[in-house]
């Protein structure tokens, strides 16, 4: 089973490194329809597939643009604003990838390896460096997939610890957050969506890194 499963990995990954690029600024309803899920993919493979795709864009900036934010968001933070993910600090075990909004740095997501598979932290900061009050929120991957086209999906449910920070803080709408991630070989995807019909979906370009790099998130040196 496990030799079928790293033969599996490698022709996924060499088919994602062989598709066609697509341009992110197609409107997603004239994108094809998501090919059907590889079977058998265990959490540790997905993982894995998406870690060691991730390290290969080390070092790199890409844009990105809203392409959903339903119901809109009342002066959304992200409206008008240039949105820019950099994968700053890598590694085998975990990736950083500021998350820059205009002038804002206050953002950093963070992709660590532990037993149950993948875990996402969301790093808040202020601008002196100190963290918010509420930070290193996310959760443990609990579901995904990688396609036969090379597309990897991993979800991660919000967390007990940080069901525990929202109630704290006065957020009880984040108490039900699901995020995702999508990565592709010409496209991150992050996500945000909640039962009550929230959906929040940002898509960075891949294919064409951006110069200059932006500046150290808030709190990390250069």
């Amino acid at each position: 089973m496990k030799t079928s499963r790293s033969v599996l990995f490698l022709a996924l990954l060499a088919a994602s490194a062989s598709s066609p690029a697509q341009s992110p600024s197609t409107p997603p309803a004239a994108r094809p329809a998501p090919a059907a899920p590889a079977p058998g993919v265990s959490t540790s493979l997905l993982t894995h597939a998406f870690m060691t795709a991730i390290n290969r864009h080390c070092g790199n900036a890409y844009a990105g643009r809203v392409l959903v934010d339903t119901p809109a968001t009342p002066d959304s933070p992200f409206a008008g604003k240039p949105l820019v993910m950099h994968v700053r600090d890598c590694g085998d075990d975990e990736v950083r990838i500021p998350f820059h909004v205009g002038e804002d740095h206050s953002r950093t997501w963070v992709f660590l390896r532990v037993p149950a598979g993948l875990q996402l932290k969301h790093d808040h900061r202020h601008e002196d460096g100190s963290p918010d009050a509420v930070t290193m929120y996310g959760g443990d991957s609990s579901g995904g997939r990688l396609t036969n086209k090379g597309l990897i999906r991993i979800e991660f449910p919000v967390d007990a610890e940080s069901i525990a920070s929202f109630k704290a803080n006065g957020l009880p709408a984040s108490v039900a957050n699901t995020w995702a991630v999508e990565l592709s070989q010409d496209r991150f995807v992050y996500e945000l969506s909640r039962p009550n019909g929230r959906l929040f979906r940002v898509e960075f370009d891949l294919a064409n890194p951006v110069v200059p790099l932006p500046p150290p998130p808030w709190g990390t040196t250069p």
